[in-house]
């Protein structure tokens, strides 16, 4: 360095420092939280200038999207989080509260008409069950077991009344050659031979299903339940579960969620999400879409001035925040512009 360089390098350096100390001190006490607010501010007025699709590239976040559901799923975050879900699972809350507290009657209510008012959907597609073998035989002994245990039941009754045992017993042994009971012999009669009678029981109840839930009685039997669930208290499942089971069904959870949102079909999605988001709230600026998200720009501007404090403060105390700060701007100073004006 010639020697007319050395003491202009020398003030820049003064100037590098006096400058950090400037910015570290707008960084302290009180004068954070203006500074925060200060920022905050005129980025919110700035980008309040400009459309979302002005800012963003729909490309780059369609990019970050399928880049975080290969691999956010499977990071050990999650798997922490995974870990924490089934701690609060089986301890529950700190103190008990009723469910109905949680959840009010009148959304339950809402809930349930909106969930029977799709019984054609449901009889839609429980008519495709139609086409399953191993459907039809399903019912077709669901059915049968439903029959011997209603005969059962009727014998049980009339082997108490002098000459009806007799006579219930002749119609069990009838009924039961031609409807079939949950035995030997009722498998016999589902072969594939006869898988008509398989499409007539899943029919059959899919009918008693569907005309089940019309029934009037059977919403106000489901609120009845609700009323009662809604008197016990929330607690963990450790009463009813070991650890190691609830452990069990959470990681099964888990790892269908990874196996199932790193595929490259629901990649496909992220990406139709990105660009509906696009199409629907491209040319809003971030101020129209806080509205419309019902979000405050000063509730976010004073949840930022509460947030900061910590941050800075632990960033001060272990130098790293004036090792940034310096970072950003010794490059200028240090800069042969800059030293040929002040030499």
């Amino acid at each position: 360095m010639p020697n007319s360089a050395a003491p202009a390098a020398a003030l820049a350096q003064q100037l590098l420092d006096a400058q950090v100390a400037f910015h570290l001190d707008r960084l302290s006490g009180e004068q954070l939280a203006a500074t925060v607010t200060r920022l905050a501010d005129d980025i919110f007025a700035a980008a309040g200038r400009h459309r979302i699709d002005e800012l963003v590239d729909s490309d780059a976040i369609k990019a970050i999207v399928v880049r975080a559901l290969a691999t956010v799923p499977r990071s050990a975050a999650v798997s922490g989080i995974v870990e924490l879900a089934t701690t609060v699972v089986y301890d529950g809350p700190n103190e008990p509260f009723a469910l109905g507290e949680l959840v009010e009657r009148e959304r339950v209510e809402a809930l349930l008409d909106e969930l029977l008012a799709l019984n054609p959907v449901l009889e839609r597609a429980l008519e495709r069950l139609v086409a399953s073998p191993l459907v039809a035989t399903m019912a077709s002994r669901f059915m049968g077991r439903i029959v011997g245990e209603v005969l059962q039941a009727n014998k049980a009754v009339t082997d108490k009344v002098p000459g009806l045992g007799s006579l219930m017993s002749f119609g069990t042994n009838a009924a039961s050659k031609v409807m079939g009971a949950a035995d030997k012999q009722f498998e016999g009669l589902i072969a594939d031979s006869v898988g008509k009678g398989g499409t007539f029981a899943v029919r059959r109840m899919n009918r008693i299903v569907i005309e089940t839930l019309r029934d009037p009685t059977t919403r106000e039997a489901i609120l009845q339940v609700w009323d009662l669930m809604a008197e016990e208290r929330v607690s963990g499942l450790s009463r009813h579960a070991t650890r190691e089971e609830i452990a069990g069904v959470v990681g099964a959870v888990h790892e269908l969620a990874v196996t199932t949102v790193a595929n490259e079909h629901v990649a496909r999605l992220g990406e139709v999400i990105v660009d509906a988001f696009f199409d629907r709230f491209g040319g809003h600026t971030p101020t129209m879409l806080l509205d419309e998200l019902d979000l405050s720009r000063e509730d976010i501007v004073a949840d930022l001035v509460r947030i900061a404090p910590s941050a800075v403060d632990a960033l001060r105390e272990s130098g790293d925040l004036e090792r940034m700060v310096r970072a950003e701007l010794e490059p200028f100073y240090t800069s042969p512009e800059v030293i040929a004006l002040l030499s």
